[in-house]
């Protein structure tokens, strides 16, 4: 589970820095980070919808 913690955070930080697309002066460059954006925050939706329907069960 830590492990796809970690993934989620990555994903988020990902999207984030993705949103550079605001700042872009190139109509390409815009659409292409704003594009990569919302597919990392597509991932991130899926991931915590697997951390939640496959939840760790402890071992004894």
């Amino acid at each position: 589970m830590k492990d796809m913690q970690t993934h989620l955070e990555r994903l988020r930080n990902e999207a984030e820095e993705c949103e550079i697309s605001k700042l872009a002066t190139n109509g390409t460059k815009k659409a292409l980070f704003a594009k990569l954006a919302e597919h990392h925050r597509t991932l991130v939706k899926e991931v915590e919808e697997a951390i939640t329907a496959y939840p760790v069960i402890p071992s004894d």
